[in-house]
């Protein structure tokens, strides 16, 4: 069974999905909305979520570097109390501090023009948030 990772922004979810084992995170789509239009993000995500199987969702939550939760995380924690309505899909918040610093250097490192990078930052982000969870179960 597939899971899908989520790294939520204001306009933007970036998409990663596993392999069939459970192993391996992979980039898979970066979804686009109006600002905070989560409604939106939603019912672009169901056909994604049908086609890929994915019964777990893992959606990061943005933590400040203390542990605290600001707006980012509260809005995090709205989003996956909307899937969760709107999907039979379990959604599981996991700690994403750093994962986009993390995918940037990455891709840095890898060598990717800054125009290629701005376009696939969120899904980068959604597969360190997805690899830190399938590595920890």
């Amino acid at each position: 069974m597939r899971v899908l990772g989520l790294d939520l922004g204001t306009v933007t979810l970036g998409v990663a999905v596993s392999d069939a084992l459970g192993m391996i995170a992979r980039p898979l789509v970066t979804l686009r909305f109006e600002h905070e239009d989560f409604q939106h993000a939603i019912s672009q995500l169901l056909p994604i979520i049908k086609e890929q199987g994915a019964k777990t969702l893992v959606l990061g939550l943005p933590k400040h570097m203390n542990g605290s939760l600001g707006v980012s995380a509260l809005r995090s924690q709205e989003f996956k109390r909307m899937l969760e309505e709107a999907a039979d899909v379990e959604v599981v918040l996991v700690d994403e501090r750093l994962s986009t610093v993390a995918a940037q250097r990455m891709m840095i490192e890898s060598d990717l023009s800054r125009k290629k990078r701005k376009q696939v930052i969120d899904q980068m982000a959604a597969v360190q948030i997805l690899q830190g969870y399938l590595d920890r179960k």
